[in-house]
């Protein structure tokens, strides 16, 4: 079966990006909302301004209407990206027998790197990247060793291999990579013969990786995400799944770890009560949108590709000096402002004078610096108003 991998051109769903007023956003309670003063606007963290998926819903109240709120049972989650990632990726051997339920994606990852790494030892990161990839790692007493990406945001293979070197120098007892495909916070999307070599490094230098491929359905008109357990090499390696970003569940805890078939039995050696962490509504939400909210999922990348191609003409009209690509995946916008005289953290300017709320690049580590991230998962009207505000910051 050939994998789906663009939505219809024309979806029967409306788009969700454009559906939510700002009052009815001003109400909500998250972080997005309730972190900065009423008149700011916020484009900063991980979450989407839109309603849920009526099957989400659906399945949620549904569940409160029967009292289903106790414990996790099943592999219906499992079972339900299995589908999904056959329809979408191609990847028809996916084995719903090497999966195991986590809370979210972060804590799994802290649990793969348990199984593979002791304290001490090195995870690679491929900088700059998501904030969490570095204060997890510290905080589970692991070292970070970073290995930028080039200049062009793609992987740099020759940074890569100088990293697996010194970490495994001395013949040190283990070490891990932990890979982001797609990239956050630059949205690229590793080839197969990128993530092939990535394998092949690993091999050679015994490294074990680990995987958050959390952005996987966020995927642009006409581009092809490739899972990296489908790749040759990639048998001994972890995934960590989720429908959290592509459906805006992260505050109805649920993930999967995905081990390769080389991995399997470490991946049996998980503590029972990690799987004890995932919320049972939070399961059943992330299976109905998996399961039946495709359509949803469609009107959304194609909203998605609009809004990158607004913030790109907008950009062009109100701020030419500074540098975006249109990324092939996620919802963030990496902007490179260091033509603009902001220094290397640009972000408190866009918010004290402009009132709108980025993602300082700094916190993402080297290449960071100049940097914000934008969080383009919002209407027309907003986006708008965003850049403008952003123009008149300088002004």
């Amino acid at each position: 079966m050939l994998p789906e991998t663009t939505p219809d051109a024309t979806p029967a769903h409306p788009n969700p990006l454009g559906q939510l007023s700002l009052d009815e956003l001003c109400r909500r309670t998250s972080m997005k909302w309730r972190t900065f003063p009423e008149d700011v606007l916020p484009l900063w963290v991980a979450e989407m301004d839109v309603p849920l998926a009526e099957p989400v819903a659906r399945a949620l109240t549904d569940a409160i209407a029967l009292g289903d709120t106790g414990y996790p049972a099943g592999t219906a989650y499992a079972e339900a990206l299995a589908e999904f990632a056959g329809k979408r990726w191609g990847w028809d051997d996916f084995a719903v027998e090497r999966t195991a339920i986590v809370p979210d994606v972060m804590l799994g990852i802290v649990e793969m790197l348990k199984l593979v790494t002791g304290p001490g030892d090195p995870v690679i990161v491929n900088s700059p990247v998501y904030p969490p990839f570095y204060q997890f790692v510290r905080n589970m007493d692991r070292t970070v060793v970073e290995a930028p990406l080039g200049e062009d945001g793609r992987l740099d293979f020759a940074e890569l291999e100088s990293a697996f070197d010194r970490v495994t120098e001395g013949g040190r007892r283990r070490a891990a990579y932990l890979l982001c495909n797609p990239h956050n916070p630059t949205g690229t999307l590793h080839t197969t013969v990128e993530l092939t070599t990535v394998a092949r490094l690993s091999h050679t230098y015994g490294i074990r990786v680990v995987v958050d491929e959390i952005h996987a359905p966020l995927v642009s008109l006409g581009a092809r995400f490739v899972p990296y357990l489908t790749v040759p090499g990639g048998e001994n390696a972890f995934s960590l799944m989720s429908a959290s970003k592509a459906w805006n569940l992260a505050g109805l805890k649920a993930a999967l770890a995905i081990a390769g078939p080389d991995a399997a039995r470490e991946l049996a050696e998980l503590p029972e009560e990690v799987s004890h962490g995932p919320s049972h509504l939070g399961i059943l939400a992330h299976t109905a949108a998996l399961r039946d909210a495709g359509p949803w999922l469609d009107a959304l990348l194609t909203g998605l590709d609009e809004n990158r191609r607004l913030l790109s003409d907008l950009l062009a009209d109100h701020l030419p000096s500074v540098r975006y690509e249109p990324s092939e995946s996620t919802y963030l916008a990496w902007l490179d402002c260091r033509a603009l005289p902001l220094g290397d953290d640009p972000a408190p300017v866009f918010l004290e004078r402009g009132r709108v709320a980025l993602n300082s690049g700094i916190p993402f580590g080297t290449g960071g610096a100049g940097h914000v991230r934008l969080n383009l998962a919002t209407s027309e009207e907003l986006l708008t108003e965003a850049v403008r505000r952003m123009a008149r910051a300088l002004a």
